[in-house]
């Protein structure tokens, strides 16, 4: 069996598109009808996000930590105890391609870091522009990349257990699992195979993750000025 992992802080808007897509994923014939479990972490959601999440047919677990690292750590065992073979992990503000699945597995590694696009940057407003431009100079979008993502992952069950699973982290989590993967000497693909589309909201869900990240680009760029007179359009 394969397992998704999702955490999920207050995502009522976004969590049904998020597993519909992960829902079509899991049907790729090139998966060979083997089962996808997906469960989704509510981690002290205030909102309907477990209860539309259950709905559209995710698995559930429900904790009160507002830590990202434990809730992607308790959506892991959760799914090994259920005899998970492989880890896929995405992100509740995040959409996975057809094949996204069926991608990781096929660069036969014990871990896959995949790359983020972003369709929509109109959450910035004025400096959609400007971030659009520093994200296509400044992002590796290409095999051979060093980024890791938390919405674009995929780890053997037997390298995570090695790892030692994800930490209980606010922020990073993942750039500590790929480090402890490095250092028991995992297999880790750097492929922008694997293909997910990620939201580019101002309002980060953890903080130091990819929406802050994104913030200080933009501010960082008009601090120094370090921009083109003009910037194409988004």
């Amino acid at each position: 069996m394969l397992g998704v992992v999702v955490p999920a802080h207050n995502e009522a808007d976004l969590i049904d598109e998020c597993i519909l897509r992960i829902q079509q994923c899991a049907g790729n014939p090139r998966l060979q009808g083997e089962a996808v479990e997906l469960v989704v972490v509510a981690d002290a959601c205030t909102d309907a996000t477990a209860l539309l999440a259950a709905n559209a047919g995710a698995l559930i677990v429900e904790i009160n930590a507002r830590n990202v690292g434990l809730a992607r750590a308790m959506g892991a065992d959760f799914l090994l105890d259920r005899g998970a073979r492989w880890l896929a992990f995405t992100d509740a503000d995040t959409l996975v391609s057809h094949d996204w699945l069926a991608e990781q597995l096929d660069l036969g590694a014990d871990a896959v870091c995949g790359t983020v696009g972003v369709d929509d940057w109109t959450p910035h407003g004025e400096h959609a522009d400007l971030l659009c431009w520093h994200f296509g100079e400044t992002y590796t979008d290409s095999d051979h990349h060093r980024h890791i993502h938390g919405a674009n992952l995929g780890v053997s069950a037997a390298a995570y257990r090695r790892a030692g699973g994800f930490k209980n982290l606010a922020c990073s989590e993942e750039v500590a699992l790929i480090a402890a993967l490095e250092a028991s000497g995992a297999q880790i693909a750097w492929s922008a195979r694997p293909r997910v589309s990620t939201s580019a909201r101002r309002i980060a869900r953890a903080a130091g993750g990819f929406a802050d990240a994104l913030m200080e680009a933009v501010a960082d760029r008009l601090r120094t000025g370090t921009c083109p007179a003009v910037l194409p359009t988004t």
